[in-house]
């Protein structure tokens, strides 16, 4: 009876949040371990960093969250019900990350939720490690979108488009009608960029969950069909840990990239070379300083030809060649643009007072930081000014990048 009562500590780098009363069983650690008896080797189990990398946390209350401020409270909760509402615009792990704070901040507050997906709920950074970790397909999703959408009482419109944004009637033309709004918060992430010689139709593009199963699907089982030739072009931090987790799954790799080594964005730090000599026992093969000159269908493979003249033949093909933000919404709302949606550095308001963006799609001074860590940070600081709460400003910090390649784990900055 005197026990200390349960403490939850969140993992800095993803988000992951460790509550003590419940344990971590893919970790072995039981329900009820607490935190500090956690050997310090421990790793996080979606991301990989060390303990030492979580902090406490507290969950978000309406009552030690909420100031209540004119405005603000049961009478404006009572409006709210016959208000447009709040517009989330993705459902991604921004979109539900927003969904869940304002939710948490305002009970009453219509929510609407578009997406392009069925809008379920799954652990993004599990894509470049689900392999290693022998996860089937099916366990990838935490929570269906129809399912987080009941918790939540939200509205979600899946396999929904947004196509453009009349600014001056607060308004969003979708696939399905036109929706009106009091806020809107563009969550829509970015996408995979294609360069010219790279056609759409023959080369694979992970950036979400569902082009990661149908990858997944046309692989199929190397126990069942064998080993399949996969050839990914850019060995950045998408291309090597795809690498990693494909070849651990038994599928021979051969990665291109317009560098010398991968991982070039952190040459001084010496990364390239490290996952280098981890893969020496897997069965991957790295070949850099080539440029992708034409990748066409020949018979049932693909062939992928190098300005330099050399030739590959794969399977299946990964384009992973950075990403680019959609840049239609933002533009038909006649919002900033600085190589992406420009936000207020402390608000993430942008251009359009009614309009707030978040995640991947964001520049802030013209730069993107396309990474998990801030997207909880982000998510409370536009609740916040949504539902008139006490205020949380937002603020860039360094990123530490946790490179998932689990032959050579790294962080880096």
């Amino acid at each position: 009876m005197n026990a200390a009562p349960f403490l939850q500590f969140i993992c800095k780098a993803c988000g992951l949040i460790y509550n003590e009363a419940v344990g971590d069983a893919d970790s072995g650690l039981a329900a009820g371990t607490r935190f500090a008896d956690i050997p310090d080797d421990w790793a996080c189990p979606l991301c990989g960093v060390t303990k030492a990398d979580f902090e406490p946390y507290t969950p978000p209350s309406p009552e030690a969250r909420c100031a209540k401020v004119p405005g603000c409270g049961p009478v404006a909760s009572t409006r709210a019900r016959h208000r447009a509402g709040v517009l989330i615009v993705g459902a991604g792990r921004a979109g539900w990350q927003l969904a869940e704070h304002l939710r948490a901040a305002d009970a009453d507050v219509p929510i609407t939720l578009v997406t392009a997906c069925a809008g379920d709920v799954y652990d993004k950074p599990l894509l470049s490690v689900a392999m290693a970790r022998q996860l089937k397909p099916e366990k990838l999703v935490r929570e269906t979108g129809a399912a987080a959408a009941t918790r939540l009482n939200i509205r979600l419109l899946a396999h929904t488009h947004a196509i453009s944004i009349s600014a001056g009637s607060k308004q969003l033309r979708t696939t399905r009608g036109t929706l009106r709004y009091d806020q809107l918060v563009l969550a829509h992430g970015a996408q995979a960029a294609l360069p010219a010689a790279l056609p759409a139709a023959l080369c694979w593009r992970i950036n979400h969950l569902g082009a990661y199963l149908q990858l997944r699907a046309a692989l199929g089982d190397v126990a069942q069909s064998g080993p399949k030739d996969v050839l990914i072009i850019g060995a950045g931090l998408i291309g090597s840990e795809l690498a990693n987790d494909l070849a651990l799954g038994g599928h021979p790799i051969t990665l291109l990239d317009v560098q010398t080594e991968p991982l070039a964005r952190w040459q001084a730090e010496q990364a390239g070379q490290q996952v280098l000599q981890a893969w020496a026992a897997l069965p991957i093969r790295f070949i850099g300083g080539v440029k992708v000159a034409k990748v066409e269908k020949v018979g049932s493979r693909i062939r992928v030809s190098t300005e330099c003249g050399q030739q590959f033949e794969a399977d299946q093909v990964i384009a992973a060649t950075g990403l680019q933000t959609p840049s239609r919404l933002a533009h038909s709302a006649g919002l900033a643009w600085q190589n992406g949606i420009a936000v207020d550095p402390h608000t993430l308001r942008t251009s359009q007072s009614a309009i707030h963006a978040m995640g991947d799609c964001i520049t802030i001074n013209g730069q993107a930081s396309r990474y998990i860590e801030p997207i909880a940070r982000q998510a409370k600081t536009i609740a916040a000014v949504i539902t008139c709460c006490a205020p949380e400003p937002y603020e860039q910090r360094p990123v530490v990048v946790r490179v998932k390649t689990t032959s050579m784990p790294l962080t880096l900055h």
